[in-house]
């Protein structure tokens, strides 16, 4: 377990996984083993959504790719390569054709083996000031590699009517509910907050888009995406790739309290 600390703001991180954010000892971050999600956080690369009715197949210039919900990097681990009192960083490197054993199988998946026919780094880093977190995603490899990126952090609820404002919505806990694993979509806007006991104001560079998902009333995740991948059909979700250029892709998300 890493911690940092700036004034009165403190970060927990573990292997890469942003366990806990606090100031002034109000937690904003949900906690493993409490009711909704296993995690605290998880990045989704290099796709977003379900393929289960696509035979877990998404096409690519290169070939057909497997992948199951949400793409194979969450199955990777982090290495920690950088670290001071108040930054860390980490990455993930993966070879182009690996099979990557996926953890689903048996009980939530039918396919054992995920694999992507591409090369890529992943680097994530976190940087702690007095009153936000910065977390920085830097995608490298060949040009043309496609992609979709999301970032999924989950935040701890403490009263029974959060609402998440943006400049032109407001979104009660009930109506992301509603929607179920689907998730709420919060389309073309790159900052979000979350009203509860106290705020908590998303900011992002790069995504574009939100979606909510909770199924419990203790929990909700706000997630910058750069594509909402229930707008097409699963056949169809490679609509949604980006493409690396000649240098590496930068996205950022702060976390301000």
């Amino acid at each position: 377990m890493i911690t940092l600390k700036c004034g009165n703001c403190t970060t927990r991180i573990d292997k890469g996984e942003l366990v806990g954010l606090s100031h002034d000892e109000h937690e904003f971050i949900h906690q493993k083993g409490s009711p909704g999600w296993r995690s605290a956080d998880t990045e989704m690369f290099p796709i977003i959504g379900p393929l289960d009715k696509a035979g877990f197949r998404i096409q690519v210039p290169r070939s057909t790719a497997i992948q199951d919900q949400h793409g194979l990097l969450r199955e990777l681990e982090y290495e920690l390569i950088s670290k001071s009192d108040t930054s860390a960083t980490f990455k993930k490197e993966y070879k182009a054709g690996t099979p990557i054993k996926n953890s689903k199988f048996p009980e939530k998946s039918p396919k054992q083996w995920q694999l992507w026919p591409y090369s890529f780094g992943f680097e994530k880093s976190f940087e702690l000031k007095e009153d936000q977190l910065e977390i920085t995603f830097k995608i490298s490899g060949e040009r043309d590699t496609p992609f979709m990126l999301g970032y999924h952090p989950a935040f701890k609820l403490h009263t029974n009517q959060p609402t998440i404002v943006t400049d032109s919505q407001k979104i009660t806990l009930d109506e992301v509910l509603a929607v179920g694993s689907r998730a709420f979509q919060v389309a073309d806007t790159e900052s979000i907050t979350l009203k509860d006991e106290r705020d908590i104001r998303i900011e992002t560079e790069g995504f574009g888009h939100f979606m909510c998902w909770t199924e419990v009333n203790n929990m909700i995740c706000i997630e910058p995406i750069t594509f909402y991948p229930y707008a097409v059909e699963q056949t169809e979700l490679h609509e949604g790739f980006q493409y690396l250029g000649d240098t590496e892709a930068v996205f950022k998300v702060r976390l301000k309290v």
